[in-house]
């Protein structure tokens, strides 16, 4: 009989990780094991590592954050500031890789 993960587990991971950052920087990240995702501002280091782990079936070495504050901009002539983010650069263990590109 095999065990079968929880759907409220599956869509905890799924909310946990909001999408990849694709930017130049996170590119040059990847070529030494590192990938970067936009999470919400409440999850924890361990609740990323178990996503990624359970998501993509890799071994994550280390997980580290930081929150980007939102910028004030004008747009004609109004002010809004925009949301605060959080992101997790994901360092991954030699041999494992995941291509953000492809999806899941």
């Amino acid at each position: 009989m095999s065990k079968k993960p929880e759907t409220g587990a599956v869509e905890a991971h799924y909310n946990t990780l909001i999408a990849p950052v694709i930017t130049e920087k996170s590119t040059i990240a990847a070529e030494h094991n590192q990938v970067v995702f936009q999470t919400p501002i409440t999850a924890t280091k361990p609740e990323i590592k178990e996503a990624v782990e359970a998501l993509f079936k890799v071994k994550v070495k280390a997980v580290n954050t930081l929150r980007v504050k939102g910028k004030t901009k004008q747009f004609r002539g109004r002010g809004y500031t925009r949301s605060t983010v959080k992101k997790a650069v994901v360092t991954l263990e030699e041999g494992h890789s995941i291509d953000v590109t492809t999806g899941l």
